[in-house]
């Protein structure tokens, strides 16, 4: 089993690489997605706000491309 990632440094914060994003969901007037974190199990996948994922703006397009050609 390979070691989880350790974050990665942008503009003096962690962050950890999202590898695709699974679901999306309404909550109040934001929109969350679920994601799925790159080298790490299932279990830590997590719900979160697109306001806090600006660095994830090809893997949400990926989503929706994914998801309007399933819902066709």
């Amino acid at each position: 089993m390979e070691p989880t990632p350790l974050p990665i440094i942008i503009n003096k914060k962690e962050e950890y690489e999202v590898e695709e994003v699974w679901k999306y969901r309404k909550q109040g007037r934001e929109i969350q997605y679920l994601v799925h974190w790159k080298g790490y199990e299932n279990e830590h996948n997590q719900w979160i706000a697109e306001t806090r994922l600006p660095h994830v703006k090809m893997v949400i397009e990926d989503y929706w491309m994914r998801y309007l050609s399933r819902n066709l």
